[in-house]
């Protein structure tokens, strides 16, 4: 519940500094009020209103400032940090062409059986059987 309110004032005051931001004046627009271009003075005066939207856009990003910290501190007490790697799900990895049976061959493969014993008279096996 707290973190919620903290992350709307939060986007409240991203847009507003957009929005003063972009109210300003930048330095070269009272140069181009001088040749005829357009009026210099505005709401609150023509060095007024710099200062005021000056003061208001530090305020606003003093809150943007402190609501981030806010934000990345209440985001660290939850849990213990884990990498991404540690919270990855460990699958068996499956090799194709080892031999049956061994850690990580295809299940799918059956063991071999028994072997027959192997052949210690030294006669050559009888191929005419």
């Amino acid at each position: 519940m707290l973190q919620n309110l903290i992350i709307l004032f939060h986007v409240l005051a991203a847009g507003a500094i957009v929005v003063f931001v972009l109210l300003q004046h930048g330095k070269g627009a009272d140069m181009g009020a001088a040749f005829g271009s357009g009026s210099a003075g505005s709401l609150f005066g023509s060095s007024g209103s710099a200062n005021f939207l000056s003061r208001i856009t530090a305020i606003v990003a003093t809150v943007f400032f402190c609501t981030s910290l806010i934000l990345t501190f209440l985001a660290t007490q939850g849990s213990p940090s884990r990498s991404l790697m540690e919270r990855a799900p460990v699958a068996p990895v499956q090799v194709p062409g080892a031999i049956p049976g061994a850690p990580g061959a295809d299940p799918s493969i059956p063991k071999p059986s028994a072997l027959p014993p192997a052949d210690t008279s030294g006669k050559a096996p009888d191929a005419a059987k």
